[in-house]
């Protein structure tokens, strides 16, 4: 299967540059895989088709502000700083602005007492980078840093993102990317969610480097994914597995939930089904058409880049070609691409 089948033509003005002004009021496109048919509702209307028993599972990373801004010592020009992941004791990976310029051995002073020197180079045209400050690390990030906004949101961050470019359930902080397909819930929707008496699970996937990076093989048989660190806890493992147990939906909230799910799968012998197990792990899965799915029954998810990986993976739970008429409905029908864009239910 070629990169170029997942292709289609976008124009600029169905980019999400803002997000809706409440979250749970962006439009909801519920599509049944089974029927094919396809109905426009908004977010909040979600509630609808989940039912009792059903597990919604919910990725709870937390985006860093992960875009600091500062002046190599030696020419006090400026330099950027993406930051990828930590490695260990204040060493970190980076992605580096103007890459040409930013060479082993540089100093960059981002404030008062928050400097860091390019130590060696990393994968992929990164840096490795040791910091040196006071306080608290994250404290001092979220002081100086931004939130890392896609390329493809042409502005610069602000608090307001602080805010919405972070789900209202982060907790793990990690992530350089938003797991969007959640950015639409709100506290008061995950109530009547649970009131409803659907189960809540979380799992924790850091969302790093491979979201920016693009699938430069024509036959995606050879695309290779980063390696990102899952964790999903015992009490959230049994929450999915008895969902599996009785015969309910699981609705994984956004690829990465997806992914996690998929990557922590195993056969029970004793069950006859497949169940998650919970604990630490690293995945580099990357889930395109042919993939046959373990867990994971139902998707929310947000409409995504051509060519993408994610898009791949919902070429995979869905038909591709009905996914792109989906796709094309969406254009039609005047609904929001992308990270603050509006978002799809596949039951």
């Amino acid at each position: 299967m070629k990169v170029s089948d997942f292709d289609y033509n976008l124009p600029e003005r169905f980019i999400a540059q803002t997000p809706a002004s409440k979250r749970d009021k962006s439009k909801l496109m519920v599509v049944n895989r089974h029927t094919g048919t396809i109905e426009h509702r908004i977010f909040s209307d979600v509630l609808e088709y989940l039912n009792e028993g059903d597990c919604l599972v919910l990725n709870n990373s937390k985006v860093i502000p992960a875009r600091i801004f500062g002046k190599k010592r030696e020419t006090g020009a400026n330099a950027e700083f993406l930051l990828i992941k930590p490695i260990e004791n204040d060493l970190w990976q980076v992605m580096v602005k103007p890459g040409r310029k930013l060479k082993k051995g540089n100093i960059i002073d981002f404030a008062d007492n928050f400097t860091a020197e390019i130590i060696d180079y990393g994968e992929d045209g990164t840096r490795i980078v040791k910091f040196q400050y006071e306080g608290v690390f994250m404290e001092r990030l979220d002081e100086i840093g931004s939130m890392p906004l896609p390329p493809y949101i042409e502005r610069n961050s602000t608090e307001f993102d602080k805010d919405r470019y972070q789900t209202v359930y982060s907790l793990n902080e990690g992530s350089v990317a938003a797991p969007t397909a959640g950015l639409h819930f709100t506290r008061e929707l995950l109530k009547k969610i649970r009131e409803k008496g659907v189960e809540i699970a979380y799992v924790t996937l850091h969302v790093g480097i491979g979201t920016f990076r693009p699938v430069k093989v024509e036959d995606i048989r050879f695309h290779t994914m980063h390696k990102e660190n899952l964790f999903i806890t015992e009490d959230n493992a049994r929450k999915i597995n008895e969902a599996i147990l009785r015969g309910n939906m699981v609705i994984a909230v956004g690829t990465t939930s997806t992914r996690t799910l998929e990557s922590s799968s195993y056969y029970d012998e004793k069950e006859k089904k497949y169940l998650v197990r919970s604990g630490n792990a690293e995945t580099d899965i990357f889930i395109y058409p042919g993939y046959d799915f373990k867990i994971v029954n139902s998707q929310i998810t947000n409409f995504h880049l051509p060519k993408s990986t994610l898009l791949m993976l919902i070429s995979a739970f869905y038909d591709r070609g009905k996914v792109m008429e989906c796709y094309d409905v969406a254009k039609r029908e005047g609904y929001r691409f992308f990270s603050y864009g509006d978002s799809m239910l596949l039951i």
